[in-house]
């Protein structure tokens, strides 16, 4: 029998989730905090001279969401560096078949190379995606108000009804991509 590894090996479900669970009572009860991430781009903006009135507002509240967001994104960073080996990603192997059947055939990376790779990008279609996706993404999460994680942990361990339809409407709108939009980006 194979010994865990706790900084090589995943950790199982039944671990993170519980840890991932108590962040949220955890702000809420020590820190008066709602988790969530997209709102600290709003705070980097008002740091930044402008006449908007949307960014006219007292930052100083939202030093600690930068602060989160900066850790987050340095320890992914980390650990992604020193103790991940992008040689051995495990998919499923009915995911394998479902992504071959779109037409990707190369697994041996993080993000498959037919849409990620550099070539990719010499299409226009791949900037058209890019720049299109990431402007809906960006619009929809200032727009529902929040981003996957702070609807998702936030706004439903609030039992926030907005929050509930902006995860349905997250998750439909991947489903769309997947199923509907994917096939034709990749054909």
């Amino acid at each position: 029998m194979k010994t865990f590894d706790l900084l090589h090996d995943p950790w199982p479900w039944y671990v993170v989730g519980p840890l991932m669970g108590a962040t949220i009572p955890l702000l809420l009860f020590w820190g008066n905090r709602m988790l969530g991430a997209s709102s600290s781009l709003k705070h980097l903006c008002a740091l930044l001279p402008s006449k908007a009135e949307y960014f006219q507002y007292d930052v100083r509240n939202g030093y600690w969401n930068i602060a989160f967001s900066i850790g987050v994104c340095l320890g992914a960073a980390i650990c992604f560096h020193y103790f991940y080996d992008t040689n051995q990603v495990t998919i499923a192997s009915a995911t394998v078949e479902d992504l071959q059947q779109l037409g990707l055939s190369d697994f041996s990376g993080m993000m498959p190379y037919e849409i990620f790779g550099i070539s990719s990008f010499t299409e226009t279609r791949y900037w058209l995606f890019t720049v299109v996706g990431g402007f809906l993404v960006g619009f929809g999460v200032r727009y529902a108000g929040g981003c996957t994680s702070g609807h998702g942990f936030m706004g439903l361990s609030l039992m926030s009804r907005a929050s509930f339809l902006a995860i349905l409407a997250f998750f439909g709108g991947g489903m769309f991509f997947t199923f509907f939009l994917l096939p034709y980006f990749l054909s």
